[in-house]
């Protein structure tokens, strides 16, 4: 039986433990859906132990936020340039080292959900993501 997509999932990540969900959503404009929009929360385990983090990637010139055909559900990338599928946890794992290399930390003082622009993280996330070897990243 395959997971349920509204499920979040378990990370563990230097000793830590995150629930992850992806969520796609659009801007509107005038009442009509304009851009592609994905959240990816993290959210540290046990409740109480800080605020979520919320990586959000809008679509715009140059970049793609597809919300399924052609291009797969969870696709975030530039146009020509670095890509990622944020349905693999080595994916969301490198979105959570690049946020955490730029000073987001889980703080249980600091219950609030942070907002992070997920095309500030993009092009380290993928890099050592191609580094590690586990997927390729490029052009579409």
């Amino acid at each position: 039986m395959p997971r349920s997509s509204r499920k979040p999932r378990r990370l563990v990540a230097d000793g830590r433990t995150y629930l992850w969900s992806l969520r796609h959503s659009h801007n509107h404009t005038d009442s009509r859906p304009v851009d592609c929009v994905h959240t990816l929360t993290l959210r540290p385990q046990p409740a109480g132990t800080g605020g979520p983090l919320r990586i959000v990637f809008v679509a715009g010139p140059g970049r793609y936020v597809p919300g399924g055909a052609p291009l797969g559900s969870g696709d975030v990338g530039y146009v020509r340039g670095a890509s990622l599928k944020l349905h693999e946890p080595g994916a969301v794992r490198a979105l959570l080292d690049a946020a955490s290399a730029k000073g987001w930390l889980p703080r249980p003082e600091e219950p609030q959900a942070v907002e992070v622009d997920g095309w500030s993280l993009l092009e380290v996330a993928a890099a050592a993501r191609n580094r590690d070897g586990d997927r390729p990243t490029g052009a579409v």
